[in-house]
C-alpha cells in the first residue's frame, strides 16, 4: 500500500472519524485513500477553516482534531489559525502536503520551508521524509499535540512520500503518551501549607481548565475550599465573563497559577491589580512559563514547580480536604464572578437590538439543550454575548484575540454533538472572513445557529478611535448594513432578519427548528463592551 494509505488507516486507528481538509495537488493520494476507511473528509472552503474546525474538535473534546491541506499557499492560509490555536492551548494536528523531496531548492512547484514557518506558531513542526514513518509520525504528532501544555502540531509530507509504497504494518498507538510525574512531596507540602497559611488564597487555571471536558480537574480543590477561576479571554482579569472578578482579585494574598502563565491577561502579575504583597505559586508543565514568571513576579514567587496541574490539582485538593479552609473567600469570589447588573436584560429598548438582550436570547435559547454547545467572537459583541450566556459547551476565540472562527467551529461542533443546540454570536465583520463555511455545512448536513450583530461597523476599533482620538476623527472602521441572511440563503441555508429584543426568542427557535444551518441577522446597537463593576 501507500503511505497515504497508511497515514488515514493510522488517523482512523486513533478514534478520529472527520477531517477537515481542503483539496490540493499535493494530498490527492490522501483524498483516494479515504476512500476506503470510515473517515469523512470535510471539505472547506478556506485552508484557515480547516484549522479552526480542527481546534475546535481539541478544545470540546480534549482529543486533538486534524486537518489536512496542499502545499505553499494552501498551507500558508493557516498560520493565523495555528497561532489562535497555540495561544487557546487547544491540540490539535495540522498535516500538510508538500513539494516532493528529492531535490531540495532544486525550485519545485510550490517548495516553501512549511515545517520551519509553522514551528513558530506550534508546539512542535517537522518534515516526514521517509514513507515508512508516516503513520508513526501522526502517531508522535498526535500525542505530542495532547500531552504537557496542549497546542497545534505540524508534519509536512511531500507529495512523493504520501504516494510511495510501504509494506503493510499495525497501526501505530496514538494514546501513550506518558503523564506527568507526581508532586515532589516536598513541594506539595509547601504548596499546601502556603495556601492553609493565607488568609484569602486564589488558584487561577490556564485556558484548557475553562472547558467542560478539563472543568473536573480542579473540582477537588474548589471541594476543599479553594476559590478556582480558569480564564481563557485575552482581556484576562478584566473578562466579562468572569463579572467583577477583577475587583475581588486585589483581595488575594496568594495566588497558585495552575498552567496559567503569568502574563498579559494577569497585568503580569503587578499591583494593581494584585495587592503588593501578593504572593504567587506556579505550577507549569514548561520551564518557558516558569521563567517568564520568574521575571514578572521577581520576590513574589514563592514557589515554582514543573509539572502537569491535573495532578497537582488532585493531590492539593486530597491534602487539603481536611483543613479548615474559609469557604467564605471563595464564595466571595465565586459571587463576584456570577455577578451581572441587574438592569441588563432590559438593557437599551427594544430596537436596535442591545447587544446585553441578544445575549441573554441565545442563552434562553440554549437552555432548551442538556449538552448545548455556544460559540462566541468578535470584538465588542464577543464580550456582551460571553457575558450574558452560559452554556454546558463553549467556545470563543480565545487569548490571541483573533476573530473569524464562529462559522468553522461551530460546524465542528456539530460533528461531535449530532441533536444538541449550537449557537454561535458574532459580529458583522466577524463573518466576513468565513461566510462560505455556511456552504460546507450545508453540503455535510451540519446544521447550527449563527447569530449576527450587525451594526454596520468594525465597533470594537471605532470604540478605540472615539476614546483614543475623538468621533470627528473616525475612519475606516464603516461597513454596509449588508442581509447576511440574504448570503446565507444563496447558499440554500436558512436566513432571517431581526428588528427587535421582541422577535429573537421565535427567529432562534425557528432557525433551529428548519434543519438547516441558519443565519440570523439582528440589527444591533453599536454600543462598546461592558466594563463590569458592583460600586
Amino acid at each position: 500500500m501507500r503511505a497515504a494509505d497508511a497515514l488515514v488507516r493510522a488517523i482512523v486507528a486513533g478514534g478520529t472519524r472527520h477531517v477537515f481538509a481542503l483539496s490540493g495537488n499535493q494530498i490527492m493520494s490522501v483524498f483516494d485513500a479515504a476512500v476506503d476507511v470510515p473517515l469523512e473528509l470535510i471539505h472547506v472552503r478556506h485552508e484557515a477553516a480547516a484549522v479552526h474546525a480542527a481546534d475546535a474538535i481539541g478544545r470540546l473534546s480534549g482529543r486533538p482534531g486534524v486537518a489536512l491541506v496542499t502545499a505553499g499557499p494552501g498551507f500558508a492560509n493557516t498560520l493565523s489559525a495555528l497561532f489562535a490555536a497555540r495561544c487557546a492551548e487547544s491540540p490539535l494536528v495540522l498535516l500538510s502536503g508538500a513539494a516532493p523531496s528529492g531535490r531540495p531548492g532544486a525550485g519545485a512547484f510550490q517548495e516553501m520551508d512549511q515545517a520551519g514557518l509553522a514551528a513558530a506558531v506550534c508546539k512542535a513542526s517537522w518534515t516526514c521524509v521517509a514513507p515508512e514513518q508516516v503513520a508513526g509520525d501522526f502517531a508522535r504528532a498526535w500525542r505530542r499535540a495532547k500531552a504537557g501544555r496542549p497546542g497545534p502540531v505540524h508534519v509536512a509530507v511531500p507529495v512523493d512520500v504520501l504516494e510511495s509504497v510501504v509494506q503493510t504494518a499495525a497501526e501505530p498507538a496514538v494514546e501513550s503518551e506518558e503523564e506527568g510525574s507526581a508532586p515532589a512531596p516536598a513541594d506539595l507540602d509547601a504548596v499546601c501549607r502556603a495556601i492553609g497559611e493565607a488568609a484569602r488564597p486564589l488558584a487561577i487555571a490556564g485556558p484548557p481548565y475553562r472547558r467542560r471536558h478539563a472543568a473536573g480537574v480542579t473540582l477537588s480543590l474548589s471541594d476543599a475550599g479553594v476559590a478556582v477561576v480558569a480564564m481563557d479571554s485575552p482581556r484576562g482579569l478584566r473578562d466579562p465573563a468572569l463579572g467583577a472578578f477583577a475587583e475581588a482579585v486585589a483581595e488575594a494574598d496568594l495566588v497558585v497559577l495552575l498552567g496559567k502563565r503569568l502574563d498579559h491577561m494577569l497585568d503580569l502579575g503587578r499591583a494593581p491589580p494584585f495587592a503588593p504583597d501578593c504572593r504567587f505559586v506556579q505550577i507549569d508543565p514548561e520551564a518557558e512559563a516558569l521563567r517568564q514568571a520568574a521575571g514578572n513576579a521577581g520576590g513574589r514567587l514563592m514557589l515554582q514547580a514543573q509539572g502537569d496541574p491535573g495532578r497537582w490539582a488532585a493531590a492539593m485538593g486530597e491534602r487539603l480536604a481536611g483543613c479548615s479552609l474559609d469557604v467564605g473567600w471563595r464564595e466571595e469570589i465565586e459571587a463576584a464572578v456570577a455577578y451581572r447588573p441587574a438592569h441588563w436584560r432590559q438593557a437599551g429598548g427594544d430596537s436596535p437590538v442591545h447587544p446585553a438582550r441578544l445575549g441573554y436570547a441565545v442563552h434562553d435559547f440554549l437552555a432548551g439543550s442538556a449538552e448545548s454547545v455556544f460559540v462566541s467572537d468578535g470584538g465588542e459583541i464577543g464580550q456582551w454575548a460571553q457575558a450574558c450566556v452560559s452554556a454546558p459547551h463553549r467556545i470563543i476565540n480565545g487569548p490571541a484575540g483573533a476573530i473569524g472562527a464562529a462559522l468553522p467551529f461551530a460546524l465542528a461542533a456539530r460533528t461531535l454533538f449530532p441533536v444538541a443546540r449550537i449557537a454561535a454570536t458574532m459580529g458583522d465583520g466577524t463573518f466576513g472572513f468565513h461566510p462560505l463555511e455556511i456552504d460546507t455545512a450545508v453540503r455535510h448536513d451540519l446544521p447550527f445557529v449563527a447569530v449576527i450583530g450587525n451594526d454596520a461597523r468594525w465597533n470594537a476599533e471605532v470604540q478605540i478611535q472615539h476614546r483614543n482620538y475623538g468621533a470627528d476623527r473616525a475612519i475606516g472602521c464603516e461597513l454596509r448594513a449588508s442581509r447576511y441572511d440574504g448570503v446565507a440563503r444563496a447558499l440554500d441555508a436558512y436566513g432571517a432578519a431581526v428588528e427587535s429584543a421582541a422577535a429573537l426568542p421565535a427567529a432562534l427557535e425557528a432557525a433551529h427548528a428548519s434543519g438547516f444551518p441558519a443565519c440570523v441577522n439582528v440589527r444591533l446597537q453599536p454600543v462598546a463592551a461592558p466594563v463590569i463593576t458592583r460600586h
